[in-house]
């Protein structure tokens, strides 16, 4: 069938429509990053070739007859840091668009001289950050245009299983990442996600509008607080105000549509919708959920005048999870419906930022409102039909309006940004649940609404020495909220951070950072409620959770185009809330669906995390890309009682190899394989799941947290590979692709399972000496099948 499939796609096309040559073109604007002048004059190659242009009096340029595809500009402009860009995807049905924003540069003419870098960072993080172009996410195997998959290759990121987008950065948890899109914060950003945590099934943004991403695994800016891992700053193309453009993508489960729509020649916007149907593909192939997922994301820019432009941002998305109760009833499909809830969720942010320009310098207004709703329920047996079933009820709100102000400016050597953010949340949570604890059954319901303001001042400095052979950074950060007296004093929270760069030879940088960062615990565990309807964790003293980072390394430019580096990172932790039930850190949850955090707890946990990154990576406009990722990592983080424990990203080691390549005739082809070292896990208590009131109650087994992640399970190891076609007509772009994981079918063993025994009636077996225990036996399951993915995409 997959043949057939294949056949159809990649060789009966050609036969039946005739295909021929097209063209494409580019246009766009040079300005000044401070003043938002344009720049006439400003010189505009594409990279690694010599072919021109020049910006005109109005500092714009347009490239004519380009081929289809992606390709890299390099821009040059008297008094002004050389700029090479970053991936722009060329269409053939219309112009596209590309603001150049130049920075201006301190060193004097004669001085040295500067050359444009491929891979350019940033003075304030001159290592532990990468910039990920569009080319890798529009042709990256094994992704599917998720973005969320795309952001695993790269150094240091692992995730928690197979079938999830939880990023784990360095060892650190899943809920210690902050998402941005423009400068606007975004809570979640993953369909069906975990609340209290990052992760979900599939990313929510669309890869159609997003420009590159800036991925942080240290050294985060002053402006980002609220992390301990990883920042992500995801830039989204610019609207083009001169021509119309639609696009539409059927994906192997979902359908989608975007569209450019100019109003003026000073404002256009960007829009688009999906749909999934993937609860149709799971009820086919007889899985026992049924997913659905909507999202939209809406962007415009309104250029008011020279000195002065708004930027409106949407982004939302509705979720179903509901189970498949009428399946053929195989031992695995009843493990998973036993416990498996129903859950529907939906969030939403909208946000606008407005930028006033001066002459070397500009301000930026940022007010933004998010908000999420998470409901989640179960029933015993899955039988709806009476309240007595309800073992589990939540409802939950996460709202979060907020308003940050920056500065920035440049007066002569340096480069300043200073500002002031506050905050107002609300969380409510309405929760009826049940536990098995201590021999006993518990229930746990309660009201909560928890209401806080927060505010945060940031400030850093930036400067280049000798001739541009140095570059010094610093800045600091403090954040407080009202939550309680442990959080209300912003000293307390006083966030310092350092990094320096030198190049010992033309080809050959040093660098280092350091810094301290902290992060507010989850609103679940904020708002958490005892019996008595008290806010526990206020009272046992809840803190910011605090990491300092200390980083190092060496890079390498071993061509204009490849370089290699070397990092060594060490994370400690202080202040980490540990589970008063089962004695565990919350460094160790969230990779799963649900919540997390939604308990008792008390900060007195604390851990750390080092390694070293090693990074071989090739980026040329066209032709082969390459980027080989090793890491090598130990994280570690103490239960209640101070043990030190493995936790559960305790990998050892990470190891990713992409590439892509172009061929003639508008082929790509690109493959991806993952190597990841073998994860810890918790043995089973047996005694305790045996138990027929806390095996009703919970419909799986319960864990031996004593023996809390004192087992491995076996290394991960998946090849993906993807192959692309594009054709292009006068009016209409087609471009097929097929994205194929783990194609030689690798099974990942999960940890062990139970799964009561039952009799010829389908009644669960007791134990004829104590009839109030069940029998149960082990089910070793796995994860992992070949999946292909069949793709679409129109472009009119």
């Amino acid at each position: 069938m997959i043949r057939r499939t294949i056949a159809l796609l990649f060789i009966s096309i050609p036969s039946v429509i005739s295909a021929f040559s097209q063209t494409g073109t580019l246009t766009g604007i040079v300005k000044d990053a401070y003043s938002n002048e344009s720049l006439p004059g400003a010189s505009i190659v594409l990279f690694e070739t010599t072919t021109g242009t020049t910006s005109d009096t109005n500092g714009r340029y347009e490239f004519r007859n380009l081929k289809p595809g992606f390709v890299r500009l390099q821009v040059s402009y008297m008094g002004y840091a050389p700029l090479i860009t970053e991936e722009i995807m060329i269409p053939a049905v219309r112009p596209a668009y590309y603001e150049i924003t130049l920075t201006p540069s301190s060193t004097e003419l004669g001085e040295v001289t500067i050359t444009a870098d491929p891979f350019e960072t940033k003075i304030e993080s001159p290592l532990s950050m990468q910039r990920i172009g569009i080319d890798i996410i529009e042709k990256g195997a094994g992704s599917a245009r998720d973005l969320s998959k795309v952001l695993q290759s790269f150094p240091g990121v692992s995730n928690g299983s197979s079938f999830r987008n939880d990023l784990v950065v360095r060892g650190g948890g899943p809920a210690e990442n902050r998402f941005f899109l423009d400068g606007i914060e975004i809570p979640v950003l993953n369909h069906f996600s975990t609340q209290g945590a990052s992760g979900g099934a599939i990313s929510m943004l669309n890869v159609d509008f997003i420009r590159e991403v800036e991925f942080y695994s240290g050294a985060f800016p002053a402006s980002r607080g609220n992390a301990l891992s990883s920042v992500f700053e995801f830039r989204q193309i610019a609207p083009n105000p001169d021509d119309a453009g639609f696009k539409a993508t059927l994906g192997a489960s979902e359908l989608s549509f975007s569209a450019n729509l100019p109003f003026s020649e000073n404002s256009a916007t960007l829009v688009s919708a999906r749909r999934s149907y993937l609860k149709f593909l799971f009820d086919m192939i007889g899985l026992p959920f049924l997913p659905t997922y909507n999202d939209f994301q809406v962007m415009n820019r309104t250029k008011i005048d020279q000195r002065n432009e708004i930027t409106f941002i949407g982004v939302g998305a509705i979720d179903e999870f509901a189970l498949n109760t009428g399946l053929k009833p195989t031992e695995e499909n009843k493990y998973i419906l036993s416990y498996l809830p129903a859950f529907e969720q939906w969030n939403y942010t909208v946000g606008a930022s407005y930028k006033h320009f001066f002459n070397e310098s500009y301000t930026q207004l940022v007010l933004s409102r998010s908000h999420l709703y998470n409901t989640i329920y179960k029933y015993r047996d899955n039988d709806n039909t009476s309240p007595d079933k309800l073992i589990t009820d939540y409802k939950s709100n996460e709202i979060e309006n907020k308003l940050r102000f920056e500065y920035f400016a440049n007066p002569g050597k340096w480069t300043l940004n200073a500002g002031a953010g506050t905050e107002y949340a609300v969380y409510t949570n309405n929760t009826l649940a049940y536990i098995f604890r201590e021999g006993s059954l518990l229930q746990i319901d309660y009201d909560s609404r928890l209401e806080m303001v927060k505010w945060a001042f940031f400030a850093s400095v930036s400067r280049r020495l000798l001739n541009d052979h140095m570059s010094v950074s610093a800045g600091l950060r403090a954040d407080a909220n009202n939550y309680s007296s442990y959080m209300n004093n912003p000293l307390d929270q006083f966030s310092p951070r350092v990094s320096a760069s030198y190049t010992l030879l033309p080809s050959l940088t040093i660098n280092g950072s350091a810094g301290r960062f902290f992060q507010l615990p989850s609103y679940t565990t904020l708002g958490f409620r005892d019996s008595n309807d008290v806010t526990v964790n206020r009272g046992n003293g809840l803190k910011y959770i605090q990491a300092d980072h200390l980083v190092g390394g060496l890079e390498w430019k071993v061509s204009p185009t490849v370089r290699a580096s070397i990092e060594y990172f060490y994370k400690e932790y202080d202040n980490y809330p540990v589970a008063v039930i089962d004695g565990i850190s919350l460094a160790s949850k969230g990779a799963d669906y649900g919540v997390t955090g939604d308990e008792e707890v008390v900060p007195v946990g604390s851990g750390y995390s080092r390694g070293f990154e090693l990074l071989l990576q090739k980026r040329s406009a066209g032709g082969l890309n390459y980027l080989l990722s090793y890491t090598r990592v130990t994280s570690r983080f103490s239960d209640i009682n101070g043990r030190m424990l493995p936790s559960s990203w305790d990998n050892d080691h990470l190891l990713t190899f992409t590439l892509t390549k172009s061929f003639n005739r508008n082929w790509d082809a690109g493959f991806k394989w993952r190597y990841a070292g073998a994860l810890p896990y918790t043995p089973l208590d047996i005694e305790q799941s045996e138990l027929k009131e806390a095996w009703d109650l919970k419909g799986r087994e319960y864990l031996d947290y004593s023996r809390f992640n004192s087992e491995r399970l076996e290394p991960f190891h998946q090849l993906d590979v993807r192959i692309d076609r594009s054709y292009y007509f006068d009016k209409v772009s087609l471009a097929f692709y097929l994205d194929i994981q783990n194609l030689y079918n690798f099974q990942s063993k999960n940890a062990p399972r139970l799964l009561q025994q039952r009799d010829a009636n389908d009644q669960p077996l007791l134990q004829g000496t104590n009839p109030e225990r069940y029998v149960l036996k082990e089910l070793q399951t796995s994860t992992g099948t070949v999946l292909p993915s069949i793709g679409i995409i129109v472009e009119f």
